[in-house]
């Protein structure tokens, strides 16, 4: 025999299980009364030879587990499929519980079952740092929604504070204006500030998909060029606001004031976003989209494309990916909710469409709503 071999041991397998202290291992017969005990199942469970061999493995089980049979479960599951594994709590010799993992493999010898191989592992420092990582996460997630109110509170208050204030001051100083220009002046102002608010209810209608809506089929050519001064007033006087409509001009079924509303919400972005005299175009198109990078798309549906894009400072990607977020706005306080947006996602979710965002820096913004179209009809 080479000098560097060394004979194994006859009993090599019974002296390997006792070396084993990381793991309970035991035979059981095929009752699942234990035949053999390791050193790893004293150690982990606390018990010695003499204390559990010959005895059930379901005394290891919490009393409620073992009354719903899910030791016998565990030895028919092994038996019928060649292997049970599973996970949960076991109890100590000493009372305590432990979160183990387990595994049961049968022992067949000629065709026919003479036992079972089970082999336990202590797996409770890892359970608990998965349930305090979970914990965290349901923590964070929660703090996230709390931030998202908090938001959502800060700015439609001051957005409904300015409101109120522009009516109220207006109602105050009508009652002491004879002259009829300036009664008319602050009813006007009055008005407007009425009309902010109430669309600010429909923002978050819209958001929340409450808004109502009551679609009919619609060229969005002619529904575009109809309020095309509204759209240029809106861009304001330092910027340009121009149309490249397509000439394929189908026809989709939307609520004509809801659309004309998600318009104006994108050209008063545009603006906003405008740190000098600058650019809007409101264009539309007809295409199939990419399944790939528009999963929500009806495959083969064609769908009309109406987009608002600025030649502003345009942003960066988490701006572009946190603009879709309902509440999120880079204007100050006071200036805007950050439902825009959440408007314009909402009336194009619930119009069967949907709404995505396309900029960098340095490269403007192009917002887009997608509308499918209605199928031709056949004469």
């Amino acid at each position: 025999m080479p000098e560097h071999e060394v004979p194994f041991p006859l009993n090599a397998e019974a002296l390997l299980l006792r070396s084993l202290t990381d793991y309970a291992i035991y035979m059981m017969d095929p009752d699942g009364y234990i035949l053999s005990w390791n050193a790893g199942g004293e150690r982990i469970k606390g018990y010695s030879d003499d204390e559990v061999i010959g005895q059930h493995f379901s005394r290891f089980y919490l009393p409620e587990d073992a009354a719903r049979g899910e030791p016998q479960r565990g030895l028919e599951t092994a038996r019928r499929e060649g292997r049970f594994e599973t996970e949960g709590w076991r109890v100590r010799k000493d009372g305590s519980r432990f979160r183990a993992n387990i595994v049961i493999d049968p022992i067949i010898q000629d065709g026919r079952l003479v036992g079972f191989a089970k082999v336990t592992k202590d797996i409770t420092e890892r359970y608990e740092a998965q349930q305090r990582l979970k914990q965290a996460e349901r923590t964070l997630a929660q703090a996230q929604k709390i931030n998202a109110i908090r938001q959502l509170t800060l700015g439609v208050a001051h957005d409904f504070n300015n409101v109120l204030a522009v009516v109220m001051t207006s109602l105050d100083l009508l009652k002491d204006r004879r002259d009829e220009s300036q009664r008319q002046r602050l009813i006007d102002a009055a008005q407007k500030a009425a009309t902010r608010g109430s669309m600010l209810s429909q923002q978050l209608l819209a958001f929340a998909r409450g808004q109502r809506l009551d679609p009919e089929p619609h060229d969005i050519r002619e529904l575009i060029l109809h309020s095309a001064d509204v759209y240029r007033r809106a861009a304001g006087p330092s910027t340009a606001c121009g149309f490249e409509l397509g000439d394929e001009s189908p026809t989709v079924q939307i609520d004509a004031t809801q659309f004309e509303a998600a318009l104006m919400n994108l050209v008063a972005n545009a603006r906003d976003a405008m740190h000098c005299p600058g650019h809007i175009t409101i264009s539309t198109r007809v295409l199939v989209p990419d399944a790939a990078v528009h999963p929500d798309v009806r495959p083969g549906t064609r769908y009309l494309y109406i987009s608002v894009a600025d030649d502003g400072p345009g942003m960066d990607e988490d701006t572009r990916l946190r603009a879709m977020e309902p509440f999120f706005t880079t204007k100050e306080v006071g200036r805007g909710s950050g439902l825009g947006l959440s408007q314009v996602f909402g009336f194009a979710s619930q119009s069967g469409g949907f709404a995505f965002i396309e900029s960098a820096p340095g490269s403007g913004t192009r917002v887009t709503i997608a509308l499918p179209v209605e199928p031709a009809v056949e004469q």
